[in-house]
């Protein structure tokens, strides 16, 4: 039987993560969609995670990132959920709701259905937000993963990259 619920390169970036925040004082917040708190499971599989992970944002509905985000609704109506103007408004929220040093957010077309050809199937977008900073100094990525790709396979994508962003000297 595995001793990790997720895969041992997931395992090992989320103790990167835990251990390289503890190291400079930083605590982190996410705010999911697509990964549905993926993000939030990886970090806390790690013992003594609770030093640097504050809390999570599971916002997988628009009502949910508008009621406990602050996502404003026209964002959503104008640029659509997968958008990385909605994905920075729910890392601000994030921040807001949190006592949190940094928070990455993440929306996303992870399928099989949902794509369309502005957005297809793959499409997750990004973003870091940390206290303090200019919030006009926006910090938002997208990335296609490819239609092609399982729903498991995308969700898991996008954990990594999400971990990355994590990193003190992550991108």
């Amino acid at each position: 039987m595995d001793s990790h619920i997720l895969p041992p390169d997931v395992y090992e970036l989320a103790q990167r993560v835990i251990d390289e925040n503890k190291a400079i004082g930083r605590t982190v917040t996410v705010a999911e969609s697509c990964t549905g708190g993926l993000v939030a499971a990886a970090l806390t599989e790690i013992p003594g995670s609770s030093a640097v992970f504050h809390c999570g944002f599971t916002t997988y509905s628009n009502d949910a990132k508008i009621g406990m985000l602050d996502v404003p609704q026209d964002l959503i109506e104008v640029f659509g959920a997968v958008s990385m103007a909605v994905a920075w408004a729910m890392a601000q929220g994030a921040l807001a709701h949190s006592d949190a040093d940094i928070a990455v957010a993440i929306s996303g077309v992870a399928g099989p259905g949902g794509g369309t050809e502005q957005k297809p199937v793959g499409t997750v977008v990004f973003a870091k937000a940390g206290r303090g900073e200019d919030p006009e100094n926006i910090q938002a990525d997208r990335q296609d993963f490819g239609e092609d790709k399982s729903r498991a396979a995308i969700r898991l994508q996008a954990v990594i990259c999400a971990l990355e962003l994590l990193l003190p000297d992550g991108p």
